[in-house]
């Protein structure tokens, strides 16, 4: 990115785009169920062990395809507030279909 985005609007067209590939983006619905799926169980059961494991399940799956698929540096490192609302929502989007809608959108000109 040229500039600092001032909120996720300008973010999310960044985000998507360093998430071309369909692997990466399937590796990152992994990571980002398998992490709310353990946030979940450590609210069913207060086991604290399940809350320390969530951000590692979710980041290393998404870490994991950036370094091996998209070779790029995970936007972790530089908006991670934006970044996990980016994983989340992406997620969404693609289990509902609102997705290739929103690939085409951030495709630049």
């Amino acid at each position: 990115m040229a500039e600092a985005p001032r909120s996720f609007g300008e973010f999310w067209p960044h985000y998507l785009r360093e998430h071309r590939d369909p692997r990466t983006r399937g590796i990152h619905y992994l990571g980002t169920t398998l992490g709310v799926l353990l946030l979940l169980g450590f609210l069913a059961g207060g086991d604290w062990r399940l809350l320390l494991a969530a951000p590692i399940a979710g980041y290393a799956f998404a870490w994991f395809a950036h370094a091996v698929i998209e070779r790029n540096r995970p936007a972790t490192f530089t908006h991670p507030l934006w970044s996990f609302y980016g994983d989340v929502y992406m997620l969404w989007c693609w289990a509902t279909g609102r997705l290739a809608g929103e690939l085409d959108r951030a495709r630049p000109a």
